[in-house]
């Protein structure tokens, strides 16, 4: 790979995130402290607005590579993985809400594993628009359950906005996660 490749600014952003992830997970070790709630929600911002970013700047300058095509996923997974687990941890999510985290969480496997089998046979199965939004109202969701209790401080339902909106994700999960299956399947049943 081209040096040039490796520390393109696009590139840089997806090592950010991925960077990011044990910070976030250090700061909601202290879930009761206000202030590494805030620290924590500050990076894991800074983290999600680089999923945008990354791609769209490495299309536009034309710096797409296969280093990046690789990381960006598996930053985003990454990402939302170990909040989704630390948000389980300290009761965030709790009750009946763990099922749209273990929703989100079996989805991602899957997806993963799908397209993991498919790049073996050169199938490229793309992000459909519905699976972009899903994204995004996962990483909205996830911002407001990670403000948690200090965001519940300055408005008084930002867990519970955090938690219907990871609800609202986790049927778009199920509904992108069957829409790749759909498609991966004509690939997946050997005809002899």
């Amino acid at each position: 790979m081209a040096r040039s490749n490796f520390y393109s600014f696009p590139n840089l952003l997806t090592y950010g995130r991925c960077l990011a992830v044990p910070l976030v997970v250090v700061l909601l070790f202290w879930p009761d402290e206000h202030w590494a709630r805030w620290w924590a929600l500050g990076i894991y911002v800074a983290a999600a607005i680089t999923d945008y970013f990354d791609g769209y700047l490495a299309r536009a300058w034309d710096q797409q590579s296969a280093l990046g095509r690789m990381l960006d996923p598996i930053a985003d997974k990454l990402l939302v993985a170990a909040v989704l687990l630390m948000l389980v941890a300290d009761a965030t999510i709790y009750g009946w809400h763990i099922w749209a985290a273990i929703i989100i969480l079996l989805r991602e496997i899957l997806v993963s594993g799908l397209r993991e089998f498919l790049a073996e046979l050169k199938v490229s199965v793309p992000v459909s628009k519905v699976a972009k939004y899903k994204t995004t109202l996962q990483l909205v969701a996830l911002g407001f359950l990670v403000a948690g209790p200090a965001g519940n401080v300055v408005f008084p339902w930002t867990t519970l906005v955090g938690l219907v909106l990871l609800w609202i994700a986790a049927v778009l999960t199920l509904y992108t996660g069957y829409d790749y299956m759909r498609a991966g399947m004509r690939y997946l049943v050997d005809e002899e």
